[in-house]
């Protein structure tokens, strides 16, 4: 089976390598500390059903950074000659029934709606790929939704 590829800004990157290596000191203090005792009388410790809960969400966890940092590709400026298509790491101004938007289409893990940052998974962010300046691109998710692509920029 094929790994998923994470699809990141540097900034993501950062902010992922600290919370790893937060999460990797986390549960060395965890799992040094006086683990409680599985029994408390005749029925279940509590406090050893939380310790487990928690060592179980640390594992959990770390195994999912760790799949993140072995399979991720950091978003990267197109070459100026392909600047005229949308790809990662565009900033989109398009407009809907005479209104506009602006956003950024990004990977998964960058997606923030709220501050205009859409995946490129999403229905909108995948339609738009590839697409240039005057394009109209139909979107249905879940209404009939016609995007005309104004402008794309990029930042580094």
């Amino acid at each position: 089976m094929e790994e998923k590829i994470f699809y990141i800004t540097n900034k993501k990157l950062k902010e992922i390598k600290q919370e790893y290596e937060k999460l990797k000191k986390n549960l060395s203090l965890k799992t040094k500390g006086e683990i409680p005792q599985v029994l408390n009388s005749e029925e279940m410790n509590p406090e050893y059903l939380l310790f487990q809960e928690d060592l179980n969400f640390f594992y959990t966890r770390k195994q999912e950074l760790e799949n993140i940092l072995r399979n991720y590709r950091l978003i990267k400026l197109p070459p100026k000659k392909n600047q005229d298509k949308i790809s990662l790491g565009a900033k989109v101004l398009v407009e809907i029934d005479d209104e506009t938007d602006e956003f950024e289409i990004v990977g998964t893990l960058d997606a923030n709606p709220a501050l205009g940052r859409i995946s490129n998974e999403s229905p909108v962010g995948k339609n738009l790929l590839g697409h240039k300046v005057g394009d109209e691109v139909i979107i249905s998710s879940p209404i009939k939704t016609i995007y005309k692509i104004k402008k794309i920029t990029y930042s580094s």
